[in-house]
Formats: C-alpha cells, structure tokens, sequence
C-alpha cells in the first residue's frame, strides 16, 4: 500500500469515469460535436472512402442495415441519439478533424481538471468509460480549453469493452486495468449504468449536474460536482 492509499483510508484507489453529463456538459455534445459531425461526415465519406478506418465502417453500416444508403443510416441513427460503433467511429474521425484544426475545443465543468489533478498527484488512477470511440475520449481529454489532459488517465475505454449498461462490461473493465471492484468508484448521470457498475462490486455516485437538469434516481449517492463526490469518498479534496 502506498503512502498516499494509506491517507486514504478506506477510500477508492481508482475511479471510472463517464463523460457527458458527468465532466463535459451535454450541451457541449449536442450542440457542438453532434452539429459538428453531421455536417462533417457527408465531406469524410466522399474524401476518405478508401481509408481502411472508414470502410471498415462502411462494411459495418452495411451490415447492420442492408442497402440503406451509408450515410442516410448514419443520420437515422443520429437522430436517435443511438450507439453504435460505426457511427461512433466515424464522428471520432471528423471529431479528430475539427481539434486538429482548432475548429473544436472540450470545454469541462469547471470543478472537473482541478479534482482530477488532485486526484491523479495523491495517487488515485483514473480511467474513462463512455460510448463514444477510445479515439474521440482522448480527443475530448487532448484538446480541452486548458490544455493536453490525457496524461491524467491510466485508460481509455469504450464499447469495445461491452455496453455500460451491461456488468460484464465493468468486470471487463477491472480485469484489464487490474482494479479492485471494492476500491474502485465509477461515476455516471446514468441510473442504468451505474445500477450495472453496482451489480459488478463497485462503488457508485450519480453526478447530478443542475445544468443538464439530471434528476436523482436508484440507490446510489449523488452529488452534483467532483468536489462533492470527493467529500462523500474521502478522495482528495480542495484546499
């Protein structure tokens, strides 16, 4: 046990963490990487067809939905907010796009970098889970508005893993990290998902942001920022 787990108590040694709603707005992703996307992936298919990422995508839609147009089930799956790993996919590469030329910028919850600093100097090991593509996390986290984030995480998963609200996933999740389900805290505004994180041992607290108007629900404890949950799981707090 380090020095620093010591001081912890019984506390978490790592958390999991889901992105939108819990440290990104979800205006953020539905009024900017969403819009973004749409219009993107009209360009992105006429010009990058013949990359192996984008067929690989391709011959996935297809798959899934024999002889619809691509990019006519990419739009319907839009629409439903629906995830998908090729539609993930492919809004990750035009995601990739808008960063590298400055088009697109992560804008977190204000409480967010400063917890996870905290958090990541004091010894705890965190790691992310969401829907959208391994690539666009590091995206998001790469190109925030202050700066390169990525170096704060120990990983990166995605529905590679399994569906979040799936416990096999977060089992997943703990094997290949080497986490123990106990210690570990995942984090979520999504009752479903964190009811999953819950049946697979691990601890669990709803973020409820007033901002996304989320509302409390299940049995979890709730908090509405990262300093809270701290203050709930004898994680590092503020000064």
């Amino acid at each position: 046990m380090t020095v620093a787990e010591a001081m912890r108590g019984d506390g978490p040694d790592s958390v999991l963490l889901d992105i939108e709603g819990t440290t990104i707005p979800v205006a953020f992703v539905h009024q900017v990487l969403f819009p973004y996307a749409r219009r993107a992936l009209p360009g992105l298919l006429a010009a990058r067809g013949g990359e192996p990422a984008v067929r690989d995508a391709v011959a996935a839609i297809a798959a899934l939905a024999p002889g619809v147009d691509p990019l006519a089930q990419l739009n319907a799956w839009m629409d439903r907010d629906e995830k998908i790993g090729p539609l993930k996919a492919l809004q990750g590469l035009a995601w990739e796009e808008g960063y590298r030329t400055g088009a697109l910028r992560a804008t977190l919850y204000p409480d967010v970098l400063p917890a996870l600093r905290r958090w990541h100097a004091a010894g705890v090991r965190l790691a992310v889970y969401s829907s959208g593509s391994e690539a666009a996390q590091r995206l998001i986290y790469g190109h925030t508005t202050e700066g390169d984030a990525r170096g704060l995480f120990d990983g990166f998963y995605d529905l590679r893993i399994g569906g979040k609200r799936e416990a096999d996933s977060y089992r997943a999740i703990l094997a290949e990290a080497g986490w123990v389900a106990g210690r570990t805290l995942f984090l979520s505004d999504i009752v479903a998902e964190l009811d999953a994180a819950a049946e697979a041992g691990l601890r669990t607290c709803q973020l409820v942001r007033p901002e996304d108007g989320t509302r409390p629900g299940g049995t979890h404890r709730v908090a509405a920022t990262l300093d809270e949950v701290a203050g709930l799981f004898g994680l590092p707090d503020a000064p």
